[in-house]
Parts: structure tokens; sequence; C-alpha cells
């Protein structure tokens, strides 16, 4: 008998060591939802976290422009080598879904999505930036307690498309100057580009989670610096930016939201 179990405890660790050759870990490693599942618990997203301290820092203003986009360009190109790794790429993604549950595209503030305003905005200007390159999305919420005036429940705030939680930002204090309040941001390897979901009540997702589309990631809140203040309607701030020559550039997603699934 423990001849057998020699034999298996040998066969154990040479099928270990080969996975580990031939992969970088261990094959009883489970993959899934961008997270690592097995005996080590879940593995980080290393490029990540280094996005998420960037944009905190250009956020906050303590990093120079030039040095920040010289980063900026580095990053993204770890998260690209992150999320090819990974095998995200081959992934077969789903369709748009509209980012409020219960709600569609007659939620979108102005006319048309007249509200989206890219002049004067850059990214690198952090929490001091100009424009809103982005669609305001309003819940029924006429006693602004961050529920639904039908339903008397949160609203759950989903995933448009797939893609990778690179930042979440939870320590917001209402006598804060940080506009977005709680946020999260979402990296879409596949086009390259970066969604920013803003006034979050509670954010339901971790940095290096995969999200899928229609997955729920947060509520909608009242949380941000102008999104709390009385005369605010309750709202999801909405902003997507498309990577190019490794920077983010605003674009208005109005005609690919207009396409979104509700649910």
């Amino acid at each position: 008998m423990s001849t057998v179990i020699f034999f298996i405890l040998l066969w154990l660790l040479l099928y270990t060591f080969l996975a580990v050759a031939v992969s970088g870990e261990p094959l009883w490693l489970e993959k899934t939802s961008g997270k690592m599942i097995g005996q080590t618990g879940r593995s980080p997203c290393h490029p990540c976290e280094a996005f998420h301290d960037l944009n905190t820092q250009i956020r906050d203003g303590r990093i120079d422009k030039t040095e920040a986009t010289v980063r900026f360009r580095a990053v993204m190109a770890e998260l690209q080598a992150y999320a090819g790794k990974a095998g995200m790429l081959d992934k077969t993604p789903g369709p748009c879904i509209f980012p409020l549950s219960g709600y569609s595209l007659s939620a979108i503030g102005g006319k048309r999505g007249s509200g989206y305003v890219a002049a004067g905005y850059d990214y690198f200007d952090g929490n001091a930036h100009g424009g809103h390159p982005a669609h305001d999305i309003f819940i029924r919420d006429k006693d602004q307690d961050s529920l639904d005036d039908v339903t008397a429940k949160a609203v759950s705030v989903v995933a448009t498309e797939e893609g990778l939680v690179v930042s979440v930002e939870n320590a917001w204090a209402r006598n804060s100057l940080l506009r977005g309040g709680r946020y999260l941001w979402i990296f879409n390897p596949r086009h390259n580009s970066l969604t920013y979901y803003a006034h979050n009540e509670t954010l339901l997702v971790r940095i290096g989670d995969w999200v899928k589309p229609g997955e729920p990631v947060a509520t909608v809140g009242r949380t941000g610096y102008n999104a709390c203040q009385k005369r605010s309607p309750t709202h999801l701030h909405l902003m997507h930016l498309k990577i190019e020559n490794g920077l983010p550039q605003p674009e208005n997603r109005f005609v690919e939201l207009s396409t979104c699934i509700a649910q």
C-alpha cells in the first residue's frame, strides 16, 4: 500500500512541475470571472493595480503631466499583454447591455445625448478637468434616497460590455471634493478602451475582476462633490475613453448606447 501511495504522490509532483513549466501556474488553478481560484486564493492583477495607483495620482494632481503620459502608455501596454496572456481576448464578446437595470435610452440626460461635451476635457487634469465627455443617466428618485421611486429598490449598474476592473474607489465622504464619488474603471482589451462609472452608492466588484456584459458592478448613488448636492438629480455618470497612440481620448458612445439591450 505504501508503494502505491508513493507513486501517486510522485505522479502528482511531476504533474504539477510540468504544468508550471508550460503555463507558469498549476493546472489546478481555475480561471473564472477574472479570478484565480485554487489553493493560493485570488491572484492579483499587477497591471490593474498599477493603473489604479497611477489613475489616483493623476486624479489628485500628484504627478507631472509629462511623467503621467509616459507611465500611462506603459501601463496600458502592460494591461493589453496581461489580457492576452490570460486569454481574455479569446473570449466571445457578448451584446451591449444598457448600464442601468430597468431603464433605457430615454433615461439619458439632454436631447439625444446633448449633455456630452468633450471640449475642455483632458484626462490628465484629473479631478480638475473641464468639459463633460460623458452621459448622465437618471433614475426615478424624487426623494433622493438612491432608490427607485417605483420599485423602492436600489438600481443596479451593470457592465455595458466585457472588461477588466482596473480601478475601484470606495473612500468617499460627504465633505470630500472628489467629483466622481465612489467610482470604478473597466478596461476592455478587445476595444482598447476604458469605461468610467461614477457616483455609485455601492461597488460590487474588485480590482482584477473580469466582468461580462450585464453583470452588476454597482448600485446608483449620489456620491461625489456635485452629485451629492440637493440640486443634482440622482444619476449614473458614464464616460468612455478610447486609447489612441497609447493615450485616452473621449468618445461619444450615444449611438452605441442606443443599440444596447435594456434589461
